[in-house]
């Protein structure tokens, strides 16, 4: 299964407080529930009647409760060190002259910037 970044991205984005995003093991589709909804599906309130606007978020929920094995949350922006994540990146290149060009550009102040730029000019934006 394929799923596209900007997909995962858009889901890590759209969550908050009151929402969580998940991503479907089987379909690849990010689906998005709130953490109200999911309270009501692994208490199990079974009896309680959701109002209309509220019924297909609920049935969401219980489907990620009840097939946890085929859902996996979204990190959530305080889950992401982005600068950790850059710097993985840097080392997990096979190409040692390219590793050396991106490390040295997240060292200091703008270091993002510095970094899209260099991935951007190596041309390796792609991966």
């Amino acid at each position: 299964m394929q799923v596209k970044l900007e997909h995962i991205i858009e889901g890590m984005e759209i969550q908050s407080e009151e929402n969580r995003s998940y991503l479907n093991l089987k379909t690849g589709e990010i689906v998005n529930v709130s953490q109200e909804a999911l309270a009501i599906a692994e208490d199990g309130e079974e009896n309680e009647h959701p109002p209309e606007w509220q019924q297909d978020d609920v049935k969401l929920a219980y489907d990620i409760v009840d097939n946890f094995d085929q859902f996996t949350g979204l990190p959530s922006s305080f889950d992401i060190n982005e600068y950790e994540t850059m710097e993985s990146y840097c080392y997990s290149l096979s190409d040692s002259k390219t590793q050396d060009v991106l490390l040295a550009s997240i060292r200091g102040n703008g270091a993002f910037r510095r970094f899209k730029d260099s991935v951007n000019r190596l041309g390796i934006s792609d991966q």
